[in-house]
C-alpha cells in the first residue's frame, strides 16, 4: 500500500483540507510537525481544533512537555509505529505537516550513527584546546568528504564525525550512504500563489492574537518554562516573550510575527523543491471540496501500488 505524506508551507491550508480528506478516506492523521508535539502550545502552533480532533483521530500531537527533548530519529520511530497501528485497525494513515526534516526522515530514512562516547568527545575537545585547528586538520585527513560539508567553525559536527570514525573505524560520510528510506511513502506538496499565502499568514497571525495567544505564552512562562527552551524559540512565541518583557510594542510584535512567518514559509517552499518526484497541487482559487475530491482521486489511484 502506498501512503501519502501531505506537506506544504505554514498557513497554506493543510489542516482544514486534510480533516475533510481523512473523513472521506476513513483515515487517521499523523502530524508531521515539530512544534505541535508540545503540550500547552496550541494557538501559536495552529494545532487542529478540539472539534477537528474529535472528527478525525490525530497522532503525535501533545506528546511532550515544552522542556522535553525530541529528535528526528525518535519522530521517525514514533511515526512508523503509528502507521502500523492504524493499518492494523484497517484504517488509512495520512501524514500531514510542514516540518521538512520530518518529511525527509520518513521518505529517506535517517542515519543513526555510532553510540555517543563521552570519553572520546572529552579527549577531542582537550586536543582542540591544546592545539586549535587540530580537529579540523584531522577530519580533513580521515574523512575529506565530511570536511567539505562541515563548516570549519562547526565544532559540534566536527567532533561527531571524528567520534564516529574512532568508534566504528568507518567514515560518517560512508555510513550516511547506507541509509534506507521507506518506499511505501510518496509526497504530495500543497502550493499557493505567493501573495495569497502571505495574506493567509497575516490573517492567521491576527486570528492568533484574538484567540488569546498572548495569554497562552504568559501561561507557559508562569508554569516555569524558560524562554531559552528550544520550543519557546518558535516563531510567534519568541516575539511574544519580547513583548511581555516590554522590549517591543504590541504592533511591533504582530509585525515581527507576520514577517518572520513569511520568511519561514519561504524557507519551507525552498526545502520542498528538493523532491523532484513529488505531486504538486496548487490550491489557489480552488474550493476545499474541489481539492479534497482531487486528492482522494490521487490517493485512491495509488492505494494498491
Amino acid at each position: 500500500m502506498k501512503i501519502p505524506i501531505i506537506a506544504g508551507a505554514t498557513a497554506i491550508g493543510k489542516t482544514e483540507i486534510c480533516v475533510q480528506l481523512a473523513k472521506k478516506l476513513n483515515a487517521e492523521i499523523i502530524s508531521v510537525d515539530s512544534r505541535q508535539i508540545y503540550r500547552y502550545m496550541d494557538i501559536g502552533t495552529a494545532k487542529p481544533s478540539p472539534e477537528e480532533r474529535r472528527e478525525v483521530p490525530h497522532h503525535l500531537i501533545d506528546i511532550l512537555d515544552p522542556d522535553e527533548d525530541y529528535n528526528a530519529y525518535r519522530y521517525r520511530m514514533d511515526a512508523l509505529k503509528k502507521v502500523d497501528e492504524i493499518l492494523r485497525r484497517s484504517k488509512f494513515p495520512l501524514l500531514v505537516g510542514g516540518t521538512g526534516l520530518y518529511v525527509d526522515v520518513i521518505m529517506r530514512g535517517i542515519f543513526e550513527g555510532a553510540p555517543k562516547s563521552d570519553r572520546i568527545r572529552s579527549k577531542l575537545r582537550k586536543f582542540e584546546e591544546r592545539s586549535p585547528g587540530s580537529l579540523r586538520r584531522m577530519l580533513e585527513e580521515v574523512d575529506p568528504e565530511s570536511a567539505e560539508k562541515i563548516h570549519p567553525n562547526d565544532m559540534k559536527r566536527t567532533i561527531r564525525a571524528l567520534e564516529v570514525y574512532f568508534t566504528t573505524g568507518r567514515k560518517i560520510s560512508e555510513l550516511k550512504k547506507l541509509i534506507e528510506g521507506d518506499e511505501r511513502f510518496y509526497l504530495i506538496i500543497f502550493e499557493r500563489d505567493r501573495h495569497e499565502l502571505y495574506d493567509r499568514i497575516n490573517q492567521r497571525t491576527e486570528l492568533m492574537i484574538k484567540k488569546g495567544f498572548i495569554d497562552e505564552v504568559r501561561s507557559l512562562l508562569g508554569m516555569g518554562y524558560h524562554k531559552e527552551l528550544n520550543s519557546l524559540k518558535t516563531i510567534g512565541y519568541r516575539e511574544c516573550v519580547e513583548y511581555l518583557e516590554g522590549k517591543i510594542t504590541m504592533d511591533e510584535m504582530i509585525h515581527l510575527i507576520k514577517r518572520n512567518t513569511r520568511h519561514f514559509a519561504r524557507r519551507q517552499i525552498i526545502w520542498f523543491r528538493r523532491y523532484n518526484d513529488a505531486i504538486r497541487l496548487n490550491l489557489t482559487g480552488k474550493k476545499i471540496s474541489e481539492i479534497v475530491t482531487e486528492l482522494a482521486a490521487i490517493i485512491n489511484s495509488r492505494m494498491g501500488g
